[in-house]
């Protein structure tokens, strides 16, 4: 695990976060879904990066 895909995954958890507690707090759905989706492109590319799939 390298530092690229520790950072991506840090963030992507650090925006699901921010989502959860925007959605409890009935922000705006765009908000709350510009943040979802935000999370989900960087758990997914920090995921991939683990030079466990090579």
């Amino acid at each position: 695990m390298n530092g690229v895909s520790t950072l991506l995954i840090f963030v992507g958890l650090f925006l699901l976060g921010g989502a959860v507690s925007f959605w409890k707090q009935q922000m705006p759905k765009g908000v709350v879904a510009l943040l979802g989706v935000g999370s989900a492109l960087s758990l997914i590319a920090g995921i991939l990066r683990l030079e466990v799939w090579s």
